[in-house]
């Protein structure tokens, strides 16, 4: 194996652990924030089932390596670049404890390079198609979905003391936290699956773009082991700071954003999870009354959100300039 695709494959499994530092705990913050789980418990429940969700098929693999940008403009230089955009953008938003988009930092990142290397004749719009299908699917259908669950809650115990409805809500919010988890690797764990499959098809190593097993296994567990490491200001922030949450309310929006993230990755839609759960718990703390939703910490992690797509595509694209110089 050639120095360069090593270094290439090094950089998407630290793309991966970063994407567990900052991405996975949103998987098992609200789980936390109500006590339904430790973090110990709820960390080593999410590194299970993400491992599992990883497993389970390759569809949104197969849309981040192939149709975002024409496989014949990546080169080497390209998904190095890509992942140096996706890498400072994460490291920069732990820092800062916001949950940002890693599926928008991947697209904007593979975007930026690949305009560096082939001018627009290298995206694929059928792909972006897909990436705005998600956007919709994580923003409204989250949102929505938060916001039915917990009111179809509201109706069906209107008449069961609070604090049995409480008491039988964190052992469901068991099973959500394992959905929401298992959810998470069908979608984000596939995504960088599929940029590390892109390197070894453009290094050489395959003939033709399928995800073997070892690298499911691998980019499964960089993402459970960065969770283990630093998930803990995500989880903070998602659980605790965007609006206060009972059991049955963590189980709302983590079963609202799971079912919506399944969808999307068997149809092989690369959407946010962290958007996902976001709108979720932000569509389930409007059903108590719409000022229970802390809007300043949401306006901070909108500003993040928006300014992620411009960063990583401008990095990627620079990076991918002088590299091009000097190789």
């Amino acid at each position: 194996m050639e120095i360069g695709l090593l270094i290439v494959l090094v950089l998407v499994l630290i793309a991966e652990f970063v994407n567990g530092w900052t991405d996975a705990p949103n998987s098992i913050a609200t789980s936390v924030s109500t006590q339904a789980l430790t973090p110990l418990q709820a960390v080593i429940l999410a590194a299970v089932f993400n491992l599992f969700g990883t497993l389970s098929g390759t569809a949104v693999a197969k849309t981040i390596g192939t149709g975002i940008v024409d496989p014949k403009f990546i080169n080497l230089i390209t998904v190095a670049a890509a992942m140096a955009g996706l890498i400072l953008w994460g490291i920069l938003n732990a820092i800062w404890g916001l949950p940002v988009s890693k599926s928008h930092a991947l697209i904007a990142g593979l975007t930026g390079a690949g305009l560096a290397t082939g001018g627009w004749q290298a995206l694929e719009w059928s792909g972006w198609q897909k990436v705005f299908i998600g956007l919709f699917f994580s923003s409204f259908l989250g949102f929505s979905g938060g916001l039915l669950i917990m009111s179809s809650i509201y109706w069906i115990f209107r008449k069961t003391s609070l604090s049995r409805v409480r008491g039988m809500f964190r052992i469901l919010q068991i099973f959500s936290a394992a959905f929401m988890s298992f959810s998470h690797g069908s979608n984000d764990g596939q995504k960088l699956m599929g940029i590390f499959t892109l390197a070894l098809l453009v290094g050489g190593v395959i003939p033709e773009f399928y995800v073997p097993l070892w690298v499911m296994f691998a980019c499964a567990m960089m993402i459970s082991l960065g969770t283990l490491i630093g998930g803990w200001r995500i989880m903070k922030t998602v659980g605790f700071r965007i609006t206060q949450l009972n059991t049955a309310q963590g189980f709302a929006a983590e079963m609202a954003a799971a079912s919506v993230i399944e969808v999307a990755s068997r149809l092989g839609v690369p959407l946010s999870t962290t958007h996902t759960i976001n709108f979720s718990i932000m569509g389930v703390g409007s059903t108590r009354r719409f000022s229970a939703v802390r809007w300043g910490v949401t306006l901070e992690i909108f500003s993040a959100w928006l300014l992620t797509f411009p960063f990583s595509a401008i990095v990627a694209y620079l990076i991918t300039i002088v590299l091009h110089w000097f190789v």
